[in-house]
């Protein structure tokens, strides 16, 4: 399957229903977290997990396992980076392996591509306009986006079973 392949999902009839969620903002250099509560209302970072190299290392996939014992997600939503004209961008295939990898370890916990188009974009204006030091920025933006992330599936959620 080509990248540009590769869209985002639509909350559908297979969806596990109650239960929190983990959202995985995936870069080249970090992978910010953000879970939500069982009712899918709040959507909260949790951490970045700093990458040393692509493939992941053991350390890397056990910290995600550990983030999947204590959050006991009923489903991961993960960023799907998209140009504005909507083709892949640069950092697709980082995101597709992490998904690729992730469906590998955990096949019982269904996986959900999302559009991340401005997900950084309004995360690190978020955090300017909150006063956050430019410096502090780098260590937030990636998890204020994986919260962006969420936020947007649990709104097409809603919207989808209002539809149904």
């Amino acid at each position: 399957m080509e990248l540009d392949d590769y869209l985002p999902d639509t909350p559908g009839e297979d969806d596990p229903g109650r239960g929190r969620r983990l959202s995985f903002d995936v870069g080249k250099a970090r992978i910010g977290v953000a879970s939500c509560d069982p009712d899918g209302i709040l959507a909260t970072p949790v951490t970045t997990i700093h990458l040393k190299q692509y493939p992941w290392p053991a350390a890397t996939l056990q910290q995600i396992k550990l983030l999947i014992e204590e959050y006991e997600p009923v489903e991961i939503v993960v960023g799907l980076p998209r140009t504005l004209r909507n083709r892949a961008s640069s950092s697709v295939e980082m995101a597709i392996g992490f998904v690729n990898t992730f469906r590998e370890r955990w096949p019982e916990i269904p996986v959900r591509l999302v559009d991340e188009r401005l997900s950084t974009v309004v995360a690190t204006q978020a955090l300017r306009s909150s006063n956050v030091a430019s410096r502090a920025q780098r260590a937030l933006v990636d998890q204020a986006a994986a919260v962006e992330i969420l936020n947007t599936w649990l709104d097409l959620r809603k919207r989808y079973s209002h539809d149904t």
